[in-house]
């Protein structure tokens, strides 16, 4: 069965290597190959932007890990894609354009994500926006078919 196609929003990719939870779940099922994860030079640009806040750098340092660290990590779980047109979607948070932009350009089935803006959007253009409990629904449904 083909894997599921998906672009994690920077703060469920934060949340899975600073906290694990449901979003570190999203990371298993990309490793055991269930889940296909694309991603773009601006959303890696803006992953690794985010790590370097104090208490998120801090706590990946508890774990020994540096932010080139984390984010080379979850860089070699992607497939990059060039996102060159971003068109104005997400009306009150446009750096989440970003998102939507490496979405459509890698033609993924899901984006997974916390960002309230990104989920009142609901889907663009084929693409449905879920929380990571959705997401990890979605790939149990998929893979018991």
């Amino acid at each position: 069965m083909a894997a599921i196609r998906a672009v994690l929003d920077t703060n469920v990719v934060v949340s899975a290597l600073v906290w694990g939870g449901n979003p570190f779940g999203l990371f298993r099922a990309a490793e055991e190959g269930r889940l296909l994860l694309f991603s773009s030079a601006a959303l890696l640009t803006e992953l690794h932007g985010v790590l370097t806040r104090p208490h998120l750098a801090n706590r990946l340092a508890e774990r020994r890990v540096s932010v080139a660290d984390a984010v080379d990590r979850y860089a070699t779980m992607t497939i990059q894609v060039r996102a060159d047109v971003v068109r104005r979607v997400v009306r009150d948070d446009p750096d989440d354009d970003h998102v939507i932009a490496a979405a459509v350009a890698a033609r993924v089935n899901v984006v997974v994500t916390g960002d309230r803006h990104l989920l009142d959007v609901g889907s663009f253009d084929g693409v449905r926006i879920v929380r990571p409990l959705e997401a990890l629904a979605l790939l149990s449904r998929h893979h018991a078919q």
